[in-house]
């Protein structure tokens, strides 16, 4: 397993535990999303000039932008999830925004040259089953039409996110992640700041359970954690991010049972399987001969 793919898999296991963590956070969606970009950009921000503070010397303005473009999507996908999850729960929400990698699947053929091998459209089938298995809830109740919307507009984002994320292949590691984070508190710093003057009351964290979730999910979940997946997924063929993205429902589904106490139904434990079986078929049955070639090379 080589280092790109390493730092792909921890991040999306420490993203599994944002939905627990956030849900002792006495906080609205926003403000959430808000708290935890802003220490996210800063401890990124801190360990660039701290490390190499002339990281960025003689980066080519274009790709500096379509990084700050990467990072804006991202920072708008986050509103519009966390957003959804208050409408239409955290089940529909998931399910609406699992449609991303989806989305970035069909259009590699298009955008990056990646031919759809017969083993990674398999896998992604059986992962994308297994997703839907994971996160299912009852959906007896009427849907809220903005919520459902939201969740698929988290999903674009998330696809716009991937695409423009590879189209900066000479700027990797913490540069990188600092730059798409620093971009995603400015759009969701500017959202925040439109609520504010629209009326909306803003509240800081005050009880010590809600501080300490901020802080995690802040600087190790969302400063950590985006700095393994950015720096990683401009290195990885993008069938690949989309197939292996879905180990984080996976990962939020055990850690919740694991560290809250709930129960593995059937239905979970069978989508389990088809993600990590799907996930290993892609990665054993595609032929390294019909790997792509990236951005830039």
């Amino acid at each position: 397993m080589n280092k790109s793919l390493t730092k792909y898999l921890l991040s999306l296991l420490l993203f599994g535990s944002n939905g627990i963590i956030a849900s002792g956070i006495a906080l609205h969606s926003s403000e959430i999303v808000l708290f935890r970009t802003f220490f996210g950009a800063a401890s990124l921000l801190i360990l660039l000039f701290a490390s190499n503070r002339h990281a960025l010397a003689g980066v080519a303005r274009k790709e500096i932008a379509m990084l700050a473009i990467s990072g804006a999507a991202l920072g708008i996908s986050w509103l519009f999830l966390f957003e959804a999850y208050t409408l239409v729960g955290v089940g529909i929400a998931s399910l609406a925004y699992y449609c991303g990698p989806v989305i970035v699947m069909v259009l590699s053929p298009l955008l990056f040259g990646e031919k759809l091998t017969s083993a990674r459209v398999i896998g992604f089938c059986a992962v994308l089953a297994g997703a839907v298995l994971v996160v299912y809830t009852n959906v007896s109740c009427l849907l809220n039409p903005l919520g459902l919307m939201l969740g698929l507009g988290s999903a674009c984002m998330y696809a716009v996110m991937i695409i423009f994320s590879r189209r900066a292949p000479s700027i990797t590691g913490l540069a990188n992640s600092a730059i798409q984070m620093s971009a995603s508190f400015v759009v969701v710093g500017i959202y925040s700041l439109a609520q504010i003057i629209g009326g909306m009351h803003f509240e800081l964290p005050h009880d010590s359970s809600s501080i300490v979730g901020i802080v995690i999910l802040g600087l190790l979940n969302t400063g950590l954690g985006c700095y393994w997946y950015f720096s990683s997924i401009a290195k990885l063929p993008v069938q690949q991010v989309a197939v292996l993205g879905y180990i984080e429902p996976l990962s939020a589904v055990v850690l919740s049972v694991l560290l809250l106490g709930e129960t593995m139904t059937p239905a979970k434990a069978l989508g389990a399987l088809l993600i990590v079986g799907g996930a290993a078929a892609s990665e054993l049955l595609h032929k390294p001969a019909q790997a792509t070639t990236h951005i830039g090379e």
